[in-house]
C-alpha cells in the first residue's frame, strides 16, 4: 500500500521531510506521505564486514609487503542518521582510511615485528580506524589482518633462517639429550659402586662375626677340653702318675738314637719308688 513501510527489527528509518532530517523510525508498520517524506532511508544496523584488497606497505626497515585484511563494523544505534547524512559512500572511504592508515601504522614497524606482532597492529588499526569512523555514526569493532606476504628473497631468507633455527634446535636437544643420558649413566655408576661397598662392608661384617664366634666356639672348646683332663687328672694317684712318666722314658730309651734323656727329678723319682717298693714289701713282680 503507497505510504506504508515495514521497518524490520535490525534497522532503523532515517525520516527526510521535504529533504529535511526529522527524526528516527522505530521498527514496525510505518507511515510515510508520499512526495512529502522522499528520500527517507532505511539503515541497516548488523555488523558488517569490509573486506579491503591487498595493498603494498614499506615497513620501518624499508622492506615492501604486501597485507591484506577485513574490518568488522556496525551502525551505532545511538546514531543512525550520521551514516546517511555524514558521509556519501561509507564503503569507499572506510577503503581510503584504512589503506592510508595501514601504511602509517606499518611504516613505524619493522619487518619481524610485522610477522610477530600481528595482534598488536590489529589493535592500532581498530582504533585508528574508529576514531575517524566515529563520527559517521559508525563503529569499528574488529580489524583482522588476513595474510602477509613479504617480498620472495626476503622469504628465501626468513627460511634459511628457520631451518638454521631448527637446526640449532635439534643440536641443543640432542647435546641435552646425551647429557641427561651421561647424567644418568653417571648416577647408575654412583650407586653400583655404594651398593657394591655397602655389600664388601656387610661381608665384612658378617665374615668377622663369624671368625669370632668360630674363636668363641674354639675357645669354649678347649676350656671344656681342659676341665675335663683336670676332672681326670683329680682322680690319678701319684704313684700312677710315677708309672706313667717311667713307661714315657722307658719307651725314649727304647727308640734308636745316641741321645740321653734324663729328667731334672732323677732323685726325686728314685726316692719315690723307693718308698713305694718299701710300702709294698718288695719290688714288683
Amino acid at each position: 500500500m503507497p505510504g506504508i513501510t515495514i521497518v524490520r527489527q535490525y534497522e532503523r528509518l532515517v525520516l527526510l521531510r521535504f529533504g529535511k532530517f526529522t527524526g528516527v523510525r522505530e521498527p514496525g508498520l510505518r507511515w510515510l506521505w508520499p512526495l512529502i517524506n522522499s528520500g527517507s532511508r532505511s539503515v541497516d544496523l548488523r555488523e558488517r564486514v569490509l573486506d579491503v584488497p591487498s595493498q603494498t606497505a614499506i615497513t620501518k626497515d624499508n622492506a615492501p609487503i604486501d597485507i591484506d585484511f577485513l574490518i568488522f563494523y556496525r551502525v551505532m544505534v545511538e546514531a543512525p542518521e550520521k551514516s546517511v547524512l555524514e558521509v556519501q559512500n561509507f564503503i569507499a572511504a572506510a577503503t581510503g582510511i584504512a589503506t592510508t592508515m595501514l601504511r602509517a601504522v606499518l611504516g613505524d614497524i619493522s619487518l619481524d615485528d610485522v610477522l610477530a606482532k600481528r595482534e598488536q597492529i590489529n589493535n592500532t588499526l581498530r582504533m585508528k580506524l574508529d576514531e575517524v569512523t566515529v563520527r559517521w555514526g559508525v563503529k569499528v569493532t574488529a580489524v583482522e589482518i588476513r595474510e602477509i606476504t613479504p617480498p620472495k628473497e626476503i622469504q628465501t631468507a626468513m627460511n634459511r633462517q628457520m631451518a638454521a633455527e631448527r637446526e640449532r634446535r635439534a643440536t641443543v636437544t640432542e647435546a641435552e639429550g646425551k647429557r641427561a643420558a651421561a647424567i644418568t649413566v653417571a648416577e647408575g655408576e654412583k650407586q653400583s659402586a655404594i651398593l657394591k661397598a655397602e655389600g664388601d662392608r656387610q661381608a665384612q661384617i658378617l665374615r668377622a662375626e663369624a671368625s669370632r664366634q668360630a674363636q668363641a666356639l674354639q675357645a669354649e672348646g678347649l676350656a671344656q677340653a681342659l676341665e675335663k683332663i683336670n676332672a681326670v687328672a683329680k682322680g690319678v694317684d701319684a704313684n700312677t702318675l710315677q708309672l706313667q712318666y717311667l713307661e714315657a722314658l722307658k719307651a725314649l730309651g727304647a727308640s734308636p738314637g745316641t741321645k740321653f734323656v734324663l729328667p731334672m727329678e732323677l732323685t726325686g723319682l728314685v726316692q719315690r719308688f723307693g718308698a713305694m717298693f718299701s710300702q709294698g714289701g718288695g719290688a714288683p713282680g
